[in-house]
């Protein structure tokens, strides 16, 4: 599958705190629809955003960090009145944001407040990952950083429409500078990005767009569940008569890898918005050997 001619939506938050399960609340969102051309140049580019009364104070120290005041939200409608405008522009696109992790545990947990569930991107890009994988000598990787490294303008940070502009934008200098092909499966290898489930795969979607197994002792449970089996899978093999081989094709298994990797386990910090290099270590869910493409 080609992904120049998908939408390319970079999206970012703003929020009253870190704790998206601990009552913490989203102020704005905003989402940047990108197209590229056939040399990977920007073509085209539309903006959407949104202030959103969190039904709550928002704190002071989140005022400091991004300007937005009660009084700015007073008016502004809830997360539940522009839900489905943000579900749409997510579904079905490539996705990207700078610790995209943080950004979809707000939208996750906002979305399930308004009785839907994350959408079904057809990537889900992290430029946090990315700028590690493009610079790792750097010592910080915040997106100001990932910025000034790609030759992109980010002024009025910490406004949401701004991040997410700067974040798409460091995200399509990158793909032109590495001549990035137009094939969605070297777009994820490159990025270090998940996609949808192989069609080869013993996975399919439930009705709120979890992957879940399709047979076994784990049959309708989400996968996200059972990282254990994940990291099995990746190894079983099979006995046939040309000798032992992995009983799950490459496909399957370079994005069970993957999910493994974003979903699972793999990165933790010491907060949620760590962006330093120095903060990342490797949680213990399945061994370094199953994590060669980092």
């Amino acid at each position: 599958m080609n992904w120049q001619n998908l939408p390319v939506v970079a999206f970012d938050t703003e929020t009253t705190g870190l704790m998206a399960l601990e009552g913490d609340r989203m102020i704005e969102f905003a989402a940047v629809v990108l197209t590229f051309d056939d040399t990977g140049s920007l073509a085209s580019r539309e903006d959407f955003s949104w202030l959103i009364n969190p039904g709550v104070p928002i704190p002071r120290r989140s005022t400091e960090i991004t300007g937005i005041t009660d009084a700015d939200v007073a008016d502004a409608p809830t997360f539940d009145q522009v839900a489905e405008k943000i579900f749409q522009l997510l579904d079905g696109a490539v996705t990207i944001a700078h610790n995209y992790s943080f950004d979809r545990g707000f939208l996750a947990a906002e979305f399930e407040r308004s009785e839907l569930y994350w959408p079904n991107p057809i990537a889900e890009i992290d430029t946090l990952e990315l700028s590690k994988r493009c610079f790792p000598e750097a010592r910080t990787h915040k997106l100001s950083d990932l910025a000034r490294r790609t030759d992109v303008i980010l002024e009025g940070a910490h406004r949401a429409t701004n991040d997410a502009a700067a974040c798409g934008l460091a995200f399509g200098n990158l793909a032109k500078k590495a001549s990035l092909e137009d094939d969605l499966q070297h777009l994820l290898d490159w990025s270090g990005g998940i996609g949808r489930t192989p069609a080869t795969s013993p996975f399919t979607l439930n009705e709120c767009n979890q992957p879940i197994f399709t047979d076994g002792e784990y049959k309708d449970a989400p996968v996200v569940e059972h990282p254990i089996h994940l990291a099995w899978m990746l190894h079983a093999k099979r006995k046939t008569k040309n000798g032992w081989t992995f009983s799950f094709d490459d496909a399957t298994r370079a994005w069970v890898r993957r999910f493994l990797d974003v979903r699972c386990s793999g990165g933790m910090t010491a907060n949620a918005k760590s962006v330093r290099a120095q903060d990342w270590g490797l949680t213990s869910c399945i061994s370094p050997a199953t994590r060669s493409d980092r």
